[in-house]
């Protein structure tokens, strides 16, 4: 992978990105003390062991927060402005899960510099566990 970032002149319908991140225990008191999100379904064993989960589950946002990290960082890459994001969560991610974050261009518009993406996060057994759509100035 190249860390050179791809501009809207490179990008066209149809291109793909995958990244894979493993959801860890920092990343979430990292996360609850970056947001104030102390959540126990997120934070207390004990009270997860109570929910529907089982156990604790990694908060949705942080999930989500990949994506930008990807979009900013590896594809289209450093520069890249993020506009906007819709999200629909489809499953819990827990701690330990691998974590793939998979990226496919379906509109550029170069005249004003946008690409629009579709935006998927599927864990370690295929199960998509939230998808939605990015839109993206990328670098020039």
């Amino acid at each position: 992978m190249s860390n050179e970032p791809v501009t809207i002149e490179r990008m066209a319908v149809g291109d793909t990105h995958a990244s894979v991140h493993r959801i860890t225990e920092g990343m979430i008191a990292s996360f609850a003390d970056a947001t104030g999100d102390r959540n126990p379904l997120h934070m207390d064993e004990e009270f997860a062991r109570g929910t529907r989960f089982g156990r604790r589950i990694a908060h949705g946002m942080l999930t989500a927060g990949l994506l930008s990290g990807v979009l900013g960082t590896e594809y289209p890459g450093l520069g890249t402005v993020y506009l906007s994001q819709t999200l629909t969560f489809r499953r819990p991610v827990f701690i330990g899960d691998e974590i793939t974050i998979r990226l496919e261009v379906i509109e550029t518009v170069p005249e004003k510099n946008r690409a629009r993406m579709s935006t998927a996060c599927v864990n370690q057994d295929g199960v998509e566990v939230l998808v939605g759509e990015a839109v993206v100035m990328p670098p020039k």
